[in-house]
């Protein structure tokens, strides 16, 4: 497995050289990742643990590990982080199943044409 707490150091310096050769990439990148905490709606937790179930639905490695340092300091317990990854695992069998409609229905459309 990765060492996420070496991969999250490493993420930081080469997304720190990003902002200095595009600053307002990583300014745009900042404002939106932190207007959901703006509106209160959500607690910080409750964000990240929706965080961790979209870095396993998006494959990504950074989102999983920034999200799961920050998940753990808002209190998150183990137990709720599998529980959102379940979420997570459900929704990709879903759209799995979804889109297997999807083929069929274009397997169809060949078939008549």
């Amino acid at each position: 497995m990765l060492d996420w707490v070496a991969y999250k150091k490493e993420l930081m310096a080469r997304m720190g050289e990003l902002g200095k050769l595009s600053p307002d990439t990583l300014a745009g990148y900042q404002v939106l990742s932190g207007a959901g905490a703006k509106t209160g709606h959500l607690d910080a937790k409750t964000r990240e643990l929706i965080g961790l179930a979209v870095a396993v639905t998006t494959r990504c490695d950074g989102c999983i590990t920034f999200h799961s340092k920050a998940a753990l300091t808002q209190g998150a317990t183990r137990e709720e982080i599998a529980e959102a990854l379940g979420v997570a695992i459900a929704l990709n069998a879903g759209a799995a199943l979804v889109y297997s409609a999807r083929v069929m229905d274009a397997v169809e459309a060949h078939q008549k044409a």
